[in-house]
């Protein structure tokens, strides 16, 4: 078991033991290694309690006083990267340098946003009137975070809705609750209690917390049934909301692309995190005439990718991080064998844990479940097509659009076809680029909403126009 002695909540600035505690296991085994507290209905009551208390004194802090906290949260997170790392591998699964990056984008996510603020904009100033709008923050904010991603996500919520003056409740996804856990008892001598709360639970008490009465805002990272879920629930108060929701990402190579070089970046655009990010590509069409020398370079690729545990030196995808998730992905590669030609992969892998070989599949239909669904995980189907008005047809007829990218040695060629990709955003010759002054979000049922950039501040806030006339 995991020699961290406990793994609290965070309450009203204090660390305190869940009502019950839960298991997390290690996808890289598949058994136990650490037990966490587990939150009951009155403890998240607490929760969102200490977060109503804690809201007019922090809300009423200038910017630079709550953005000087969010760098002291950023400096003491950094100062124990390390364990946060290893942890992060052993109940996510990634391996350990990729488990570093996602720190690190964690560490930068707080210090980026604790250097923002939302000035009041005059919005016209004439002789006869002065109108000006101001933002304020809206109150308790809920954030629901995934697994895939739980400790860059939590932070990437938690910080604009922070500086922009809002107090969050935290949930966690269950099966990756510990770096969570672990970040709250980090910061929790820093911000003022009640500023952040962390609960854990084993995903029965997300509707309690969408749907509580004083949470003002919710922003949610996961699938888009939950999504709806979470809709749904939030409409009891009009709550705000902020959702990051599943893709089905195409990626599309255009007839001039270099065929060899392109394929790595799709190969590692398709495979990072063993597949489980939502803009990682879940679909790629080629161009009749390269078809063939393109699903021979991604089989190779396929051959060679390391699959181990995270922690091994030399690993270059770990496993899927849960059951659940790995059964899933397996009866997707079943219907794709039953329709199409599995050219690598296709299996499990014969060892403990949650291991799926890099998979990479060809001649499906585009009614296939690989090429409809969004299937989160190590496998890639590889389409081709004779059009560009097809592929632009073919890419479009999906419930999702989160993202797309584009492969050409003529860029004033992608870019003219990027316009016609219904998603939101569209990469041209560069792929999973998200610069933090850009805001980012989904098209269709992708989600609702943009974070990152002054538009994922101004989410966290309420605009207020000010009309003042000077006669």
């Amino acid at each position: 078991m995991e020699a961290h002695l406990t793994y609290r909540l965070l309450i009203d600035g204090k660390l305190v033991d869940g009502a019950s505690t839960m298991d997390v296991i290690n996808p890289a085994s598949g058994t136990v290694f650490a037990t966490c507290a587990r939150a009951d209905p009155g403890q998240l009551e607490q929760a969102v309690q200490a977060a109503k208390r804690a809201f007019p004194s922090w809300s009423s802090l200038p910017y630079a006083e709550r953005g000087a906290v969010l760098a002291r949260a950023a400096d003491a997170i950094e100062a124990r990267a390390g364990e946060l790392a290893t942890l992060l591998v052993k109940e996510q699964g990634k391996p350990l340098p990729h488990a570093r990056g996602e720190v690190a984008g964690a560490v930068g996510a707080l210090r980026w946003f604790a250097n923002q603020k939302l000035d009041i904009e005059t919005l016209r100033e004439t002789e006869q009137d002065r109108i000006v709008e101001q933002r304020t923050p809206l109150g308790v904010v809920a954030t629901i975070t995934p697994w895939n991603f739980p400790l860059a996500l939590l932070a990437m919520k938690v910080a604009p809705a922070l500086i922009t003056g809002n107090t969050v409740v935290a949930k966690p996804a269950p099966s990756t609750p510990l770096t969570s856990a672990l970040l709250g008892e980090i910061v929790a001598d820093i911000l003022p209690p009640g500023v952040l709360n962390i609960i854990i639970d084993a995903n029965d008490l997300g509707g309690l917390l969408t749907g509580h009465c004083d949470v003002a805002m919710v922003s949610f990272t996961g699938s888009t049934a939950t999504g709806r879920r979470v809709m749904e629930s939030a409409a009891s108060n009009l709550k705000r909301l902020l959702l990051e929701l599943g893709g089905n990402d195409a990626a599309i190579i255009l007839d001039d692309a270099d065929v060899s070089e392109v394929a790595q970046r799709v190969f590692n655009g398709a495979m990072a995190n063993a597949g489980q990010v939502c803009l990682a590509v879940k679909r790629v069409y080629a161009p009749r005439g390269m078809y063939d020398a393109l699903c021979d370079e991604l089989t190779r690729l396929g051959s060679a990718l390391v699959v181990d545990d995270g922690l091994n030196q030399g690993a270059q995808m770990g496993p899927v991080q849960n059951r659940q998730q790995y059964e899933k992905v397996l009866q997707i590669i079943e219907d794709a064998r039953a329709r199409g030609n599995i050219l690598v992969g296709g299996t499990a892998i014969e060892r403990d844990g949650y291991f799926i070989a890099p998979t990479v599949v060809r001649d499906l239909p585009d009614d296939a479940r690989l090429v409809r669904e969004e299937q989160f995980g190590p496998v890639l189907p590889v389409l081709a097509y004779d059009s560009i008005d097809e592929v632009v047809s073919r890419v479009n007829d999906s419930e999702y659009g989160l993202s797309s990218t584009i492969w050409t040695k003529d860029v004033d060629r992608g870019m003219a076809l990027a316009l016609r990709i219904e998603a939101g955003t569209v990469w041209v010759n560069k792929h999973l680029d998200g610069p933090m002054d850009i805001p980012f979000g989904g098209a269709k049922q992708s989600g609702i909403g943009r974070a990152k950039g002054v538009e994922g501040l101004k989410a966290f806030t309420q605009a207020k126009v000010i009309n003042i006339s000077k006669g």
